[in-house]
């Protein structure tokens, strides 16, 4: 068959019995309550029916369909009344028409016995329900008198099929079809006697909805039997559809309550019956049959989809529109109320814009300087300082994840966590020792090492006495003291015959040499076998008497540690030098990084020191006076001799643990620009410590957090800078300036292409003096800003207290995390602090809290006064529409650096030259040329900005499109500059230490950390003319391109 139905598929005889789930009445209760509904299956039969039907029938269903064709004909008639619901009525005959293809087809087949299908069952069954649903759906209150007895009444659908004789074969079939639940029992019907079964006649097309009676007759006997249908009706609600078990859904329709209801479309099939019997095979054939079956052939079952939409009539259809634009409505407000308060697209194509809330400038500055809370920095001090923490340990990842959450709660925008993977060595407890040595081989004395134990710590212990970066080993050998530990003071010792092969040297802190790791390097390539680094009370001002804790100078058995990795050689973790250290990427081996000494090292207090001291009188030679230290109770300083079988020997001994993938932990805060979002102003601290810290780095990370906490409230106010503002925690510091260093190698393009300036705060607070040291470019600005911040201490203004000092932005160190920065990034960078005249005990255990609030900054002022200073300079560099960069003071600053650089130079030319030759192969002429074109650049420059303010005032403080294009590329311009100074070709920057790119500042290989042209400086000092010539003439020209990029001002 055309519909999918097998036509071999037969049901069970009544004698079968029938599945408990069959109820080929269930649908009648959904159609009884559903009122509004019945107009719509009313008009069903309108549609064309099945075509002939040709049959061999017996007598007594002959009867029956004479008479049942009679009462539709009627019932046919009467529908013409109705004919304006011809339209509604088409989904509903799809529905009643599957059903019937289903019994049809299944009616059609041949019983288990081989008994042919009896037609007369399914004539009567589309009977019954042609003339059931017509009824039901054309019911009408009248006030006519209508007779029963006059008509045959219209039975149920079970009592159309109920028979009281016994089935006939051709009936066996359809009548187990509507067997009841208990075996056949027949239903129950409202009338039982008198009843007579419908009969179906071939259809006739031109008599079918003929009538001799009138309209209004007929209309009333259509009426009649619906009223009869209404009395009385049996209750058949728990007998399931016959067809819900054939068929995988139901087409019982659902109760409404409403007129409508909400539903999703769904795919319903419309079968259109055939006009003919379907085709049947069985074992008894009839010439009827064979007709019928030809018929079936020519009239398949077609299928067609259809989406069914709901349909409203009168007031539904008003209460539907008026549900729906109140929907709408909600949605419409909902939308709204999301888009203001939620997603932030209108502050965000504010700053897309240039546009935004703006605060006045110097109402954000009074406010910020009058909420400085000092209290609040000695809480965070307090904090920081309860425990040890270096770089990679337990106490250090507790206080990152303090920070971050710190700098959460203060309303940054973003706040997350970076991690890399270092090379980090840390001190075993019993693994280090300093001893003098008998003739026997035995220890005669042992170093104490550490210092007493401090009660300030919560958890943990104090920190070791150790070198970080340091080489383990366990060596020994004569003692030889070495003064500052110079490159010139081991040349002195070799001249004055004094053996250093093999030998552990005893230098001091500062000097000459004020890095510790070059001490180091100067003892490894003099042929030392160790080295110790002690500090002396003559460097400290321990001659004063004022010790900690409680005075500021380095107690007697105060140590301080370092990192003797060679920062001016290798910046950041030692083996992954020019690329970050990330968990996958490759990594040098330990012993053949070039950022690491080869021999092994301690610190000692000047209390262990003193003994050393005092066991090499009478041997070696007398020191020079300006190599005697300030060592109390020694009466004579010797150097000692490596080639004396009498000087003492001493042990060194340094085990430690190495980890090569030690994680470490950087924090980052952000608050997004409102016109720049990309741009961005650093503000960073290093987080772990030697010690507890105090001073060095948690006074810096106090004023950090005291500045986040404050623009965190404007944020809360409604305030937004220009441009974007970053807080940044460094972890590893200690250790090579290790997080901030791979930070920038990580985002090295980025921070070249966007970041506008960096502040760094390290040991912030450790005097009352300020200073500060970095780019030129900031000088203007800091000016302003020490103008607006007041000293209550002297009682003056911090600028009148420095230019008394006759202080100025001094030459950037590659001391601090600012170096990365500035010597890689070409960021402009500046280091900020407070210092005193004596020092204060940094690296040791004795850098407490609790000297911090009753020697370093009892009442924390200074922390305050640092925190005004910081904050307002980063307004400055922030929020001000134009870039405050004093390009003008950088090139004066140039100009003054490249005479002492050709003063120095002719020096050198004249004490290494053999000859006056020399001098006249090498020349300075192009740097000092290239230094006028950026002075003439830069004074041009900085022109436009009177320009611009002349504009804005005009316009009455508006300014248009173009000119804020202009004023965007203006300061992009201005932070350009100073990454135009830096030497990007390919093995480009200071030869053999590519890392440093910056051709005027960095690191010099020996001479300490603040100079100028570095790498001509290392040329001209180690006599190679030819390298030295090379690199004035690279500097010359990248000094005349940045002068280019100011000079260039076709978008200006």
């Amino acid at each position: 068959m055309a519909s999918g139905v097998s036509a071999e598929r037969s049901f069970p005889t009544r004698s079968e019995g029938v599945s408990d789930e069959v109820s080929p009445l269930a649908f009648q209760e959904s159609i009884k309550n559903d009122k509004a509904d019945k107009a719509y299956k009313r008009d069903a039969f309108l549609s064309p029916r099945a075509g002939d039907r040709s049959h061999d029938l017996s007598n007594d269903d002959q009867e029956r369909q004479s008479t049942d064709v009679d009462n539709v004909d009627k019932a046919k008639h009467g529908i013409q009344i109705s004919e304006h619901s011809l339209s509604s009525c088409q989904s509903f005959l799809a529905l009643k028409h599957f059903s019937f293809e289903l019994a049809v087809g299944n009616l059609s087949g041949a019983d288990p016995q081989g008994h042919a299908t009896s037609a007369t069952s399914r004539s009567n069954i589309e009977s019954c329900i042609c003339r059931f649903t017509l009824a039901s759906r054309l019911a009408m209150p009248t006030d006519r008198d209508h007779r029963y007895d006059a008509v045959p009444p219209i039975p149920t659908y079970e009592e159309a099929i109920a028979d009281a004789h016994d089935p006939s074969p051709h009936e066996t079939e359809s009548q187990s079809l509507l067997t009841s639940r208990n075996h056949g029992a027949p239903s129950s019907s409202r009338r039982p006697n008198g009843y007579r079964p419908p009969t179906v006649e071939s259809d006739d097309e031109d008599g079918l909805f003929e009538s001799d009676d009138d309209g209004g007759h007929e209309t009333a006997y259509v009426r009649r039997e619906m009223q009869e249908l209404d009395i009385g009706e049996p209750d058949h609600g728990s007998r399931t559809s016959l067809w819900g078990k054939r068929i995988p859904f139901s087409l019982s329709l659902p109760r409404w309550k409403w007129s409508w209801r909400w539903r999703l479309p769904r795919l319903r099939p419309t079968i259109v019956l055939p006009s003919g019997p379907p085709t049947t095979t069985t074992t008894t054939t009839t010439p009827s049959s064979t007709q019928g079956n030809e018929s079936s052939t020519e009239n398949n079952t077609s299928r067609r989809w259809r989406f069914p939409w709901p349909r409203f009539q009168g007031a539904s259809r008003k209460q539907v529109i008026l549900l729906l634009v109140r929907i709408f409505a909600v949605f419409v407000i909902l939308s709204f109320l999301y888009l203001v308060f939620v997603s932030d697209v209108f502050s965000r194509m504010a700053r897309r814009m240039g546009t935004g809330f703006r605060f006045d400038p110097e109402d954000v500055r009074s406010w910020v300087q009058g909420h400085v809370d000092p209290a609040s920095m000695a809480t965070t001090v307090k904090h920081f300082t309860s425990y040890a923490h270096l770089a990679g340990t337990e106490g250090d990842y507790s206080l990152a994840s303090d920070m971050e959450h710190m700098l959460t709660r203060t309303g940054l925008d973003t706040v997350h966590v970076d991690e890399y993977y270092v090379y980090l060595n840390y001190p075993k407890k019993d693994g280090r020792a300093v001893q003098i040595l008998d003739k026997d081989g035995k220890a005669s004395w042992t170093a104490k090492l550490e210092e007493h134990a401090r009660a300030e710590q919560v958890a943990g212990r104090q920190t070791y006495a150790f070198h970080g970066h340091s080489k383990a080993g366990d060596v020994k050998g004569p003692l030889v003291y070495a003064n500052y530990g110079s490159r010139q003071d081991f040349q002195e010792l070799k001249e004055r015959g004094i053996k250093t092969e093999g030998a552990i040297a005893l230098v001091r802190h500062y000097g000459s040499q004020t890095d510790p790791a070059l001490k180091v390097r100067a003892a490894e390539l003099a042929g030392f076998a160790g080295c110790l680094i002690y500090s002396d009370p003559l460097d400290e001002g321990s001659d004063l008497d004022d010790v900690a804790p409680d005075g500021r100078y380095m107690p007697k058995d105060g140590v301080q540690r370092n990192s003797v990795s060679l920062t001016n050689w290798v910046l950041g973790d030692v083996l992954t030098p020019g690329w970050e250290s990330k968990d996958g990427l490759p990594r040098m081996k330990v012993d053949q990084s070039p950022g690491l000494n080869h021999i092994p090292s301690l610190p000692l207090s000047w209390g262990d020191a003193q003994v050393l001291l005092k066991h090499l009188k009478g041997h070696g030679k007398k020191v020079p006076d300006a190599w005697k230290g300030g060592v109390p109770d020694v009466s004579e300083w010797w150097t000692g001799d490596a080639g004396s079988s009498s000087s003492p020997v001493v042990r060194l001994k340094n085990e430690q643990d190495e980890v090569e993938k030690q994680p470490i932990w950087n924090v980052y805060g952000k608050i997004e620009g409102v016109e720049q979002t990309e741009k961005s102003v650093i503000v960073g601290n290093q987080r772990d410590a030697w010690g507890f810290g105090a001073t060095d780095p948690h006074s810096g990370t106090a004023v950090m957090l005291e500045v986040a906490r404050i623009l965190g409230i404007l944020l809360g106010k409604g305030w937004r800078p220009l441009r974007s503002i970053e807080f940044m925690s460094w972890d590893g510091g200690a250790y090579n300036l290790v997080g901030s260093t791979e930070f920038v190698e990580a985002n090295l393009d980025a921070l070249r292409r966007n970041a506008y300036a960096y502040v760094n705060l390290e040991a912030a607070v450790a005097g009352t003096h300020f200073h500060a040291a970095g780019s030129p470019v900031f000088r203007q600005t800091l000016h302003r800003v020490l103008d607006r911040v007041h000293d209550p201490v002297r009682n003056e203004s911090l600028r009148h207290l420095w230019e008394e000092r006759r202080g100025q932005v001094e030459t950037p160190a590659a001391a601090g995390d600012f170096a990365a920065f500035q010597d890689m990034a070409g960021t402009s960078s500046i280091d900020l602090s407070f210092r005193g005249p004596p020092r204060y005990p940094g690296h040791s255990n004795y850098d407490t809290y609790d000297w911090a609030k009753r020697v370093g900054d009892p009442s924390f002022v200074y922390h305050g006064l640092m925190a005004e200073v910081v904050a307002l300079l980063v307004l400055e560099l922030a929020d001000r529409p134009i870039l405050p960069f004093d390009l003008v003071g950088y090139a004066d600053r140039l100009d003054g650096w490249v005479e002492d650089l050709v003063a120095w130079a002719k020096g050198k030319v004249k004490a290494t030259a053999e000859d006056a030759g020399g001098e006249e192969k090498f020349a300075l002429d192009q740097l000092s040329i290239a230094v006028h074109e950026i002075k003439s650049a830069a004074k041009t420059y900085s022109t436009w900005e009177h320009a611009w303010d002349s504009m804005v005032i005009s316009s009455g403080g508006w300014e248009s499109a173009s000119l804020n294009s202009q004023r965007l590329n203006y300061n992009d311009r201005m932070a350009l500059f100073e990454t135009a100074l830096l030497d990007l070709e390919k093995d480009g920057g200071i030869p053999n230490r590519t890392q440093f790119k910056h051709v005027v500042f960095g690191p010099r290989e020996w001479a300490g950390y603040n100079t100028t042209f570095p790498a001509i400086r290392d040329a001209i000092e180690g006599g190679d003319w030819d390298l030295a010539n090379k690199i004035v003439l690279k500097t010359a020209s990248l000094l005349r391109d940045a002068a280019r990029v100011l000079i260039d001002t076709e978008d200006i």
